[in-house]
């Protein structure tokens, strides 16, 4: 079970904004050999969804970003589990959390996110489709793809 933490930028403490970022660059910088600058000014107008352990553990986390910044449409981003989180369904919760809080902020959205391309299915299960023709970014193959705002 997890327990969720779902705040705005201003609200997020210097130790939470810290646990974030550390998470974020162990993942996508170190575990995906990625070189990129993580902090992207994407952060400062997103919410930010955790989620720990019983015990206080951070171990899973994703961004909702508004419309009319890095889409037209609300997106997901940053989705991600810690190595420790991995293999529990947590990614999965994790998703239907964040689309359960994205609909409460834009409701009949259609939602559009940047998915690496290994993770079609996983995003497909959620009743996202690919949008674009694969592309490169920071080396990993991605896709667009689209929640259409009947299916949310």
């Amino acid at each position: 079970m997890l327990h969720w933490s779902f705040k705005a930028f201003s609200d997020l403490t210097p130790f939470e904004l810290y646990e974030i970022l550390k998470a974020r660059q162990a993942v996508f910088i170190v575990e995906q050999h990625c070189t990129y600058l993580d902090a992207d000014d994407y952060d400062q107008i997103s919410y930010h969804l955790v989620g720990r352990s019983d015990a206080g553990e951070f171990l899973a986390y994703c961004r909702i970003v508004p419309p009319h910044t890095k889409y037209n449409e609300p997106s997901i981003g940053r989705v991600m589990t810690t190595a420790k989180g991995r293999g529990r369904g947590y990614g999965k919760l994790l998703m239907a959390e964040a689309l359960s809080r994205l609909h409460l902020l834009y409701p009949n959205s259609p939602i559009r996110i940047g998915a690496q391309l290994y993770l079609e299915r996983f995003y497909n299960d959620f009743g996202f489709i690919r949008c674009s023709a694969p592309y490169d970014e920071d080396g990993i193959a991605h896709i667009e793809m689209l929640l259409c705002a009947k299916d949310t």
